[in-house]
């Protein structure tokens, strides 16, 4: 006599369930039968790191269905985020599952794709640089003050697009009181806000680390071009600033951090200037040539080359950088770095070509495009630029 697996116990579903450390296999085992689905919480939260998605450009503006490629099963899966789907909005970041997203206003809206759950930064008009804002000053609505005191304007798109990446220290669904960094393009400053803070404040002393920023046991460590490091405590109302001087001074295009277990690792990223051409017009585009990783030796301190990553890879792009165990999932390679494009935005307005996101091997210097984004694929590259996004239910 066969068994009927959907009156299984409830106490021994839960348990079954808890033991499933990937959110995929979690949905495929509520969707069982309803005794499994009502045995088990909606939103798991037992679930380590999740292998990123890559979240990819709609297919025509102001669609609110986007694509999600999961490089574990090479599927796509869909999530309606209309919050995102208005060209004149853009990612600048995503951050423990949450996706950082300006429009042409001093908004500044967190996201999370999978549980809809939605918060709100302090605003781009509360910068510490902001002299005054103003909707009626069509065309020069943000009133700045440079470091020497000097006043200039610029335009609400100008304004959203200042900014280069935000990085959370924590996520806000487990942990209220969470700091947000960013990145400021034009300055290289980096400012920071507290959960309930009404502004943003300036970092001082940290002007130049701003290749990368990532955030490892309650401190923030930012990076500048050469491989120096910033580390800092914003835990007290006066940030504290140390600054790591290296020995090596690395030469490369940008600079990633990478937390990988004890580990600070460095990702210099080597770019290429190619043409790509349409009919009766060619563009100027970059392309990654190369990667090289580092680990920071701190009794020294000076970076060491690292020649292989082993059973680790590595996700960088406008997305905080992380690392995760290949063997934790299917379909995946070690000692790879998987990357896509944070660099050129003039790469997405409007040109042809092949989108700079791929697997670099490290073990041969070779990249492997991705599946979902073929080699010699020539057509008119989506907006915005391609983004990983780690899957957090909760």
């Amino acid at each position: 006599m066969g068994v009927d697996w959907t009156k299984l116990p409830p106490e021994l579903l839960e348990s079954i369930s808890e033991n499933l450390k990937l959110y995929t296999d979690y949905l495929s085992f509520r969707a069982v039968c309803r005794n499994w689905r009502s045995s088990t919480p909606k939103t798991p939260s037992h679930l380590p790191p999740q292998l990123p998605w890559l979240m990819l450009p709609p297919s025509q503006s102001y669609q609110s269905l986007r694509a999600f490629y999961d490089i574990s099963t090479n599927k796509l899966r869909f999530l309606s985020l209309p919050e995102s789907s208005n060209p004149n909005k853009r990612h600048c970041g995503s951050s423990h599952g949450w996706l950082v997203v300006l429009d042409e206003s001093p908004s500044i809206l967190l996201l999370n794709p999978l549980s809809r759950a939605k918060l709100h930064l302090p605003s781009l008009s509360s910068f510490p640089n902001v002299h005054s804002f103003n909707y009626s000053h069509i065309g020069k609505e943000y009133s700045l003050r440079s470091p020497s005191g000097d006043l200039y304007t610029r335009n609400l798109r100008q304004m959203r697009d200042s900014i280069k990446k935000i990085v959370l220290s924590v996520n806000p669904s487990k942990e209220l009181r969470f700091v947000a960094i960013a990145i400021l393009n034009q300055t290289g400053e980096l400012v920071y806000c507290k959960n309930g803070d009404d502004s943003w404040r300036v970092i001082p002393g940290a002007q130049s680390y701003s290749e990368d920023v990532i955030y490892c046991e309650g401190l923030f460590y930012a990076v500048d071009k050469h491989g120096g490091i910033a580390i800092c405590d914003v835990r007290d109302d006066s940030p504290k600033v140390s600054i790591v001087q290296t020995r090596t001074q690395l030469d490369g295009d940008m600079q990633y951090l990478i937390n990988s277990g004890d580990e600070l690792l460095l990702i210099t990223r080597h770019l290429d200037l190619e043409f790509s051409f349409e009919p009766h017009q060619s563009y100027l585009v970059y392309r990654t040539k190369r990667f090289e990783v580092s680990r920071l030796v701190w009794s020294g301190p000076h970076w060491e080359r690292v020649k292989s990553l082993y059973d680790k890879m590595v996700f960088i792009g406008e997305n905080s950088s992380l690392s995760l165990s290949a063997s934790d999932f299917t379909g995946c390679m070690g000692n790879c770095i998987y990357f896509t494009d944070d660099y050129s935005e003039s790469n997405y307005d409007g040109s042809s070509g092949e989108h700079d996101i791929g697997i670099y091997k490290l073990w041969d210097g070779s990249i492997e495009p991705l599946p979902c984004y073929p080699q010699n694929s020539f057509f008119r590259m989506g907006w915005p630029t391609p983004l990983w996004v780690t899957p957090t239910p909760c």
